[in-house]
């Protein structure tokens, strides 16, 4: 685990969101539909960001990446079009080819744990993947899912 954790990402791609239509419902119903994401570096690759254009309302949004030298350790921020603020943050790291992050977060009033995976085993079409836990992490429901393709 470094700094250069995500030079896989950097770039433009094209991304296929599948999204499950209600979360913490039980429910077994998934939306897709496309768009786009380009990262780049910040801070010589300390940190960096990736901006996601979307069809549909307040989809659209950012994600700052920070790496804490001490710790070791990534800090993943979500910004949305819909609240235009950063939300609280996963935490985590790599193990060879996947990334795990995780955070407490609400889902509509309720506490969650949040989960992000990342699999950057193939560098031309890695996805990221975010999954609740409403039971304190005895049981995750995957949510979304990102599957990322390079442009050019």
């Amino acid at each position: 685990m470094s700094e250069r954790d995500f030079d896989f990402l950097m770039g433009r791609w094209s991304v296929v969101h599948r999204r499950l239509r209600h979360r913490g419902e039980g429910c077994e119903d998934w939306d897709e539909f496309p768009g786009t994401a380009e990262t780049r570096p910040l801070l010589g690759g300390l940190c960096n960001i990736e901006e996601h254009s979307v069809g549909g309302p307040g989809v659209s949004g950012i994600a700052l990446r920070t790496f804490e030298r001490a710790a070791r350790r990534w800090s993943i921020y979500w910004a949305s079009e819909r609240l235009g603020q950063l939300e609280p943050p996963v935490t985590g790291e790599f193990s060879g080819v996947l990334g795990r992050f995780e955070g407490q977060d609400t889902d509509n009033g309720r506490p969650v744990l949040v989960r992000f995976i990342w699999d950057r085993s193939d560098p031309k079409a890695p996805r990221w993947q975010q999954s609740f836990s409403y039971d304190e992490g005895a049981s995750w429901e995957l949510n979304w899912q990102m599957d990322f393709r390079r442009e050019g």
